[in-house]
């Protein structure tokens, strides 16, 4: 592909979505355990990553390790769409031209702003997906999302907005060290530096894959998903908590009456997702983002918000590796 060419914007969304929906496969089960250890619930029932994962084999069976994968997955479309595009609109908006390199600290910035936008959709489904994880018993993500919006409406959907903002700015940190990795391992190559794109990483490597394009790519990719989750992992854990545990403006009566009216098999789950009795909202511990904070700190100290972070650094190599992997083998097919 030349340079002058332009990039097909079907072929990048179409590659992008299956890039992300294979990331999602791939890393799901380590991201399930990330969330038992982050839940005070769940949290000293596991001694060690591969003992959660042996535990909910063991109690839940392998289908366990994927609980509340629905949820993302319907969504990973339209998320992806929002990041590449909102991405490349705010670093063009940078720039001077669509000819000139973006410097290191313009893709930083696009790729932190990008995360904002982004949070618009991952809001609503982390939070499902979170409450899906939480549960032993089998409950729908539909049954999950419908009781959350029975409870609280649409403001119940966005529980946790501030924090997944605050986390998802992590793709500044993404983005930055994925390009930083290119460059880098390009310099080596060649003399004259080139834009990957980031999120059309396909154009960096003309839509021919080799050796030495596929080595770079896959290790940038590892490079950045670690790099991005280094720099946010405690709002993570500060957004598990919050959207793991029900806003305080929920009375009791209306706990007692939605668990009433719900399918006898799911009582049980329900029950241990929602608390039936009513907690004042000046002393709920997760009722903010900076009450999460003092009050996790205040009782587990600053271990909490690295508690796993193993689980996640081990899925983020080989998820990472496995989006920009599919993006380039379908962009490639596609071409």
């Amino acid at each position: 592909m030349n340079e002058s060419q332009e990039p097909n914007p079907t072929v990048d969304f179409v590659a992008g979505t299956i890039g992300g929906a294979a990331s999602l496969v791939v890393g799901f089960p380590f991201d399930t355990v990330k969330v038992r250890f982050q839940n005070p619930e769940f949290a000293q029932r596991y001694s060690s990553t591969m003992n959660a994962f042996t535990t909910i084999v063991r109690e839940e069976r392998f289908v366990g390790l994927f609980k509340g994968i629905t949820s993302p997955l319907a969504a990973v479309a339209l998320m992806n769409g929002l990041v590449f595009a909102s991405y490349r609109f705010l670093l063009s908006i940078q720039l001077d031209n669509s000819s000139s390199m973006p410097t290191m600290s313009q893709i930083a910035l696009a790729g932190a702003g990008c995360g904002v936008i982004s949070s618009i959709i991952t809001t609503p489904t982390e939070l499902i997906k979170i409450r899906q994880q939480s549960l032993v018993t089998p409950t729908s993500t539909k049954q999950v999302a419908w009781d959350i919006f029975k409870r609280s409406g649409v403001r119940g959907l966005y529980r946790g907005g501030t924090s997944t903002i605050l986390r998802d700015s992590g793709y500044g940190a993404y983005f930055w060290a994925y390009e930083a990795t290119c460059r880098y391992l390009n310099s080596r190559a060649s003399s004259t530096a080139r834009s990957s794109e980031t999120s059309l990483v396909v154009h960096e490597f003309d839509h021919q894959p080799n050796v030495s394009s596929w080595t770079t790519l896959l290790t940038a990719g590892a490079v950045a998903g670690v790099a991005g989750w280094m720099f946010t992992f405690p709002f993570d854990v500060v957004k598990t908590r919050i959207q793991g545990t029900e806003s305080p403006h929920l009375t009791q009566s209306a706990s007692i009456r939605l668990l009433l009216t719900s399918s006898p098999a799911s009582h049980l789950g329900l029950s241990q997702m929602y608390s039936t009795k009513a907690t004042p909202s000046s002393h709920h511990p997760y009722r903010t983002t900076w009450s999460t904070i003092v009050n996790s700190y205040r009782s587990e100290g600053m271990p909490v918000f690295f508690r796993g972070l193993s689980p996640t650094l081990i899925r983020a190599i080989p998820v990472n590796m496995a989006t920009f992997a599919t993006f380039e083998a379908v962009a490639h097919a596609l071409s």
